[in-house]
């Protein structure tokens, strides 16, 4: 249960052993046999060792009993009562449904009154989307590694002949770093890949012959991802200049590094992100929106539905078919904005 937050390690521990062992054994399923990502593990357990707590509050210390659908609901009425957004519900929902089918499946409980168990369906809110210009900008901000106006970038890339040549004499090499943060950026909207996706990527993931990325996603599963020119040239001036003077012998394969030289961190790809877009003079937003506007500006620029789903590695068609109704709201906005009879 390490890194699970001081309270959640506390009521772990405060758990009578058999259901300690419960929760043990589930966080191993999710892992080995789930695939689940560690967040989501993490978020699961919270919400299980959470579950099992105000159980036992309600005397019900055996997992029969902490798992029965009247403390099941007590359990969720608690966090509606608290002000817990329906999001959050129906989550921790999912968790104690997904645990309650593990435990009956294993022989711990004897039924699964967790599958009884109805919960107000999540809010699909709109994701933030930053217009075409201003996701450029935002890649493009001064000090994201780029050089100034009017060079040659083939001078900083090695773009026009597939090398790079040195820094020319008596000129300050660029700073790694910043190389490292422009292949972020572009990475980041030219692929619409997660942060997660984006911070595990290894050198044996970039195809540069071929303009493709392999990205594992959720559930372990890969998908092959393409990216544009800025992207390419992002990518080799800091494979060139950037990363060989970040790198450390504990670097390994990693891709993208910190300044340490280990590998890069979700965290700070969110500080790039946000510091960029102060700089761009664009909308604070985190590094998901990229992720957003890149699909979108997909879609709006005629991208088939199934070609999007694949790029973005959705499981559901659905879920891809969000990025429609931001569109469709981006249309009617316009619309009622621009048209005199509107």
């Amino acid at each position: 249960m390490a890194g699970n937050g001081s309270s959640t390690e506390a009521r772990y521990d405060a758990l009578p052993e058999g259901l300690r062992d419960a929760v043990d054994g589930f966080a191993r399923h999710l892992s080995n046999e789930r695939a689940r990502s560690t967040h989501t593990i993490r978020a699961y357990l919270a919400d299980v060792v959470q579950l099992l707590d105000h159980a036992g509050r309600m005397h019900a210390d055996t997992l029969d009993a902490a798992l029965a659908l009247p403390v099941l609901r007590s359990w969720l009425a608690r966090q509606r009562g608290s002000g817990a957004a329906r999001s959050t519900l129906a989550r921790r929902a999912a968790a104690a449904r997904t645990f309650s089918g593990w435990a009956q499946r294993t022989g711990l409980v004897r039924v699964d009154q967790a599958r009884q168990l109805g919960v107000p369906r999540a809010e699909r809110t709109l994701p933030t989307v930053l217009a075409a210009d201003q996701a450029a900008a935002l890649v493009e901000a001064p000090g994201a590694g780029r050089p100034a106006s009017g060079t040659d970038v083939s001078s900083v890339t090695g773009a026009s002949d597939g090398d790079a040549a040195p820094p020319a004499a008596g000129t300050q090499p660029p700073d790694p770093a910043a190389l490292r943060d422009a292949a972020v950026l572009e990475l980041l909207y030219a692929t619409a890949v997660r942060v997660a996706e984006l911070c595990g990527l290894d050198l044996g993931d970039v195809d540069e012959e071929r303009r493709l990325i392999r990205v594992t996603g959720k559930g372990d599963k890969q998908r092959s991802v393409p990216y544009g020119v800025p992207a390419e040239q992002a990518i080799r001036a800091y494979l060139r200049h950037g990363r060989p003077r970040l790198v450390v012998p504990r670097s390994g394969a990693a891709l993208l590094l910190g300044v340490r030289g280990g590998r890069l961190d979700p965290r700070t790809v969110r500080r790039i992100v946000a510091a960029r877009a102060a700089e761009a003079g664009v909308p604070a937003v985190a590094p998901h929106a990229l992720r957003h506007s890149a699909a979108t500006h997909l879609l709006d620029g005629g991208a088939d539905l199934r070609s999007v789903q694949e790029l973005l590695g959705h499981a559901s068609l659905a879920t891809t078919q969000l990025y429609t109704h931001v569109s469709v709201e981006r249309l009617r906005r316009a619309y009622r904005q621009a048209h005199p009879r509107a």
